[in-house]
């Protein structure tokens, strides 16, 4: 037996990993194991029975959380208004849920008094960094135990050979060959086939987007509203972040909208491959990226897209508490105070067009852009502007005695 603990607060899944966690911790330590499950949206079937789980394998307790509204408002939303994306393509599902998860895995512990704090991440993965500099952040005191990083255990059968030999009810048999991370603003698939980058996800890989394909021919149209940048209506009728967020999920899935292949760069230093379902957060990063376009100038539209990579990797980093994302939670805060407003998406057969944008503040005055005649916009006025701007080619041109001109070649077009 290693150094003995009293007690430790373990992130609960009540998957395999975590239940045979259970039993090692408290054959190892001889630790006093508190679960902690919480919900962020995976669905009932996962959640099912996960604390008679628990204690059967050895738990002295087990809790379930529902954060599900504090997901979706608290961590979904600033990334979302921050225009955050990773890799190109990656809407940061799973990434923006850890830190949440991690923090209440931390308040568990100070509640029953724990000396320690542990998670089933493997050694190769993402999840390992955010939960534990969110513990880190939140309790340095406290000791960190990650299984997978001590333990002889390599893999499946490993794990579930030691249940067997130990009593620990196995979760019910896995149906997939696919690893899966879902929430309310996602789920993820890895593993299997899809670790060869060159094989196509099978059709009946995906659980949120129907077949593009097969949707239906007939197009769809929606109008999401924004306060100040936060999605809050649908079709003019408000909603709860969460009940926004899954009829969201539920129409844009029926139009096969929201599906990515990803080879995204582990912060580990690997690539790994997933294919993402994103189908109601597809839709809003449209929309709320339209809406910016109306009512945002030109130099803030600008920095704040240089800062969103930044955002990004922050997120999937796991480093959302700390000075740096507050910092630019106040940047982002101050350009959201403008963004409200209404887009209208058209939504067939995997695709999104934009039909209308309106915004009380948008910058886009008709009067102004109109080709027509206009009291508002003097054209003499664009002589001045257009002196000053070329006044650096100007004296470029008066220094090399005037740039030749490149001739055009024989048998090219003008165009």
């Amino acid at each position: 037996m290693r150094q003995p603990i009293k007690s430790v607060a373990l992130a609960y899944s009540g998957g395999l990993d975590t239940s045979v966690a259970v039993a090692w911790l408290v054959e190892e330590y001889g630790a006093e194991v508190h679960c902690v499950a919480v919900d962020v949206g995976q669905g009932s079937q996962e959640l099912e029975g996960l604390e008679e789980r628990a204690l059967s394998a050895g738990a002295a307790s087990c809790r379930l959380i529902d954060a599900r509204q504090e997901f979706v408002s608290e961590f979904v939303w600033p990334t979302l208004m921050s225009g955050a994306v990773y890799g190109r393509k990656y809407l940061l599902g799973t990434a923006m849920a850890r830190p949440l998860i991690a923090r209440e895995v931390i308040r568990a512990a100070a509640e029953v008094g724990a000396d320690a704090v542990a998670h089933g991440c493997t050694g190769k993965g993402n999840d390992q960094v955010r939960f534990e500099l969110t513990f880190a952040w939140f309790a340095p005191h406290l000791r960190v135990i990650a299984p997978w990083r001590e333990w002889s255990i390599r893999g499946r059968a490993d794990a579930e050979r030691y249940a067997l030999q130990r009593g620990v009810p196995l979760p019910p048999k896995k149906t997939s060959q696919y690893s899966r991370d879902r929430n309310a603003w996602h789920v993820s698939h890895e593993g299997g086939p899809l670790e060869d980058p060159s094989l196509a996800p099978d059709p009946d890989l995906f659980m949120l987007t129907a077949d593009p394909e097969t949707s239906p021919a007939q197009a769809e149209e929606i109008v999401i509203g924004f306060d100040s940048g936060r999605p809050c209506s649908l079709d003019g009728r408000p909603y709860s972040p969460l009940e926004l967020l899954q009829r969201l999920n539920a129409v844009a899935g029926r139009h096969g909208i929201g599906r990515v292949d990803v080879i995204e760069d582990r912060i580990v230093g690997l690539k790994s491959r997933g294919i993402y379902e994103t189908p109601g957060g597809t839709l809003l990063h449209t929309a709320h990226s339209e809406l910016e376009q109306l009512v945002l100038d030109q130099n803030t539209l600008e920095l704040k897209d240089e800062l969103a990579p930044r955002y990004g990797r922050l997120v999937y980093e796991g480093r959302w508490w700390g000075t740096e994302r507050e910092a630019l939670d106040a940047f982002i805060r101050t350009t959201q105070s403008l963004v409200t407003g209404s887009v209208r998406l058209r939504l067939c057969r995997g695709n999104i067009s934009v039909a209308g944008r309106e915004a009380r503040s948008g910058l886009y005055r008709e009067e102004y852009a109109t080709f027509e005649a206009s009291d508002l916009y003097d054209h003499a006025d664009a002589s001045g502007f257009i002196r000053l701007k070329s006044l650096p080619y100007r004296i470029r041109g008066g220094n090399s005695a005037g740039a030749s001109v490149p001739l055009r070649r024989s048998g090219t077009t003008g165009n």
